[in-house]
């Protein structure tokens, strides 16, 4: 972690000034400070940051804009933007830990392939802020990030499965794994048809954690390591970025990495179907029909819609095992982006207690989240001529409603159920992340989680 978050008061820290727009004034500034800020023409400009220098030249301190209500992951850009060396708040930031996790995810870099690691910063943790609960946060979407950062020559389904066992082993938990044709043999005959095109065999990587009767937590996570699209592939443009089409799978195993470093008293399991939608004779082709693991037959209107698929018999699993709560989560559909863009993922529940909590929680640990209608009239725009159901629509429409409409004819014991459309991916720099691979939604469920099952 580039920034070292330290709970003892370091004694020649410099102080960070955090300054509100057009209030100078009231930031308690020596009047050097005060005449250096007018003279630069800072007045607490969103994330500006403005290095103080003292008598002799050396630095001082700093001052960091906070705008207008801009909340506190914008302090994340500190991280980046102040000299290496100690440091602390002149004064308590108003969320002392959401400032600290800020910091911390700011500083992130992904350096695997050879990009330098951030500037050697050392802060004071702020008082009011829990030190193990703010690191296991900041480890859970480091985790993600690295995941969906790494290109699929080096994390394909055999390593997607390296990653778990790594996890698994970290913190005790068992692991199976079903893979090649022996998915076929225990009935998971979708998420077989999707990935038995690749030289990396599918898979469906099963982890549990926690003691067995308490209450069930299961998290459900498209492992697709690569989509060319299959048949109906995709053109180079749309490739680009399939690196990340397991980014569903990456966030439900950084959001684990913080249920399990917490200690919470549930029995967790995470289901990640790991396959790449590759293009060779053998692959499910457009109007195959499929038997689901639930007995639904899927008539294949389109081979890049194949997450829905592979998350449908990984969903039939974790719905037959009836637990507290099902969460899954899926780089799904364009329509989401289309339609709230790349910041602000949906998610679908038909429970309204889950919904309302995830939205407080979403706004408290400023996670951004919107929920987004089960409208169940657009059920039929799925229906097949020839099967159960088609796995797309002919109207192209609601695209991410449909989609999560899919998914959930595959739950049916399970009533605390939420399906996330992320996209895990920061098209350009954040204050709290550069561009690239990100953790969406996870922060919030970790809070949601942890009220629920803490004890």
């Amino acid at each position: 972690m580039p920034v070292e978050l330290v709970e003892k008061k370091l004694k020649m820290a410099l102080p960070v000034h955090l300054v509100a727009k057009d209030r100078l004034e009231a930031a308690g500034l020596a009047s050097s400070a005060l005449s250096w800020a007018r003279a630069n023409g800072f007045s607490g400009e969103a994330g500006r940051t403005l290095v103080v220098p003292g008598a002799n030249g050396a630095v001082a301190g700093a001052l960091f804009g906070m705008g207008d209500s801009e909340g506190a992951l914008i302090i994340g850009a500190l991280a980046r933007a102040l000299p290496e060396g100690d440091w602390h708040f002149a004064s308590a930031p108003a969320e002392p830990e959401l400032a600290a996790i800020a910091l911390a995810l700011g500083g992130y870099v992904f350096t695997r392939y050879g990009k330098k690691p951030g500037k050697a910063l050392r802060f004071s943790l702020p008082s009011g802020a829990d030190a193990a609960r703010v690191r296991s946060i900041a480890e859970g979407v480091f985790l993600t990030r690295d995941l969906v950062n790494t290109p699929t020559n080096d994390m394909g389904p055999d390593e997607l499965e390296k990653a778990v066992r790594i996890l698994a082993r970290t913190h005790k938990a068992e692991m199976s794994v079903t893979k090649g044709d022996d998915l076929l043999k225990k009935n998971f005959p979708m998420i077989h048809a999707v990935g038995r095109a690749s030289v990396g065999a599918p898979r469906l990587i099963d982890m549990i954690w926690g003691p067995k009767n308490a209450p069930k937590v299961t998290l459900v996570g498209k492992g697709v390591c690569f989509d060319t699209g299959g048949l109906d592939i995709k053109p180079s443009s749309g490739m680009l970025l399939m690196k990340k089409d397991m980014g569903g799978g990456a966030n439900v195993l950084g959001l684990a990495s913080m249920i399990m470093a917490a200690g919470l008293k549930v029995r967790l399991r995470v289901l990640i179907p790991a396959v790449e939608n590759s293009i060779a004779g053998n692959a499910f082709r457009p109007g195959d029909v499929l038997v689901s693991r639930k007995g639904i037959t899927v008539e294949i209107g389109n081979t890049d819609a194949e997450g829905r698929l592979v998350l449908a018999d990984a969903l039939a699993l974790a719905d037959d095992d009836e637990p507290h709560l099902l969460i899954d989560m899926a780089t799904l559909t364009g329509a989401a982006r289309v339609a709230l863009g790349p910041d602000l993922p949906p998610f679908y529940t038909g429970d309204e207690a889950l919904a309302s909590d995830l939205t407080a929680a979403s706004i408290a640990v400023e996670d951004p989240l919107w929920r987004m209608p089960l409208w169940q009239p657009y059920d039929a725009k799925l229906s097949s001529k020839v099967a159960d159901i088609n796995n797309v629509t002919s109207d192209g429409f609601a695209g991410s409603i449909t989609a999560a409409l899919f998914l959930k004819r595959f739950v049916e014991k399970t009533v605390a159920w939420a399906h996330f459309d992320i996209f895990a991916w920061n098209p350009s720099d954040r204050p709290h992340g550069l561009a690239g691979g990100e953790a969406q939604g996870i922060r919030a469920l970790e809070k949601v989680i942890s009220k629920r099952f803490r004890s």
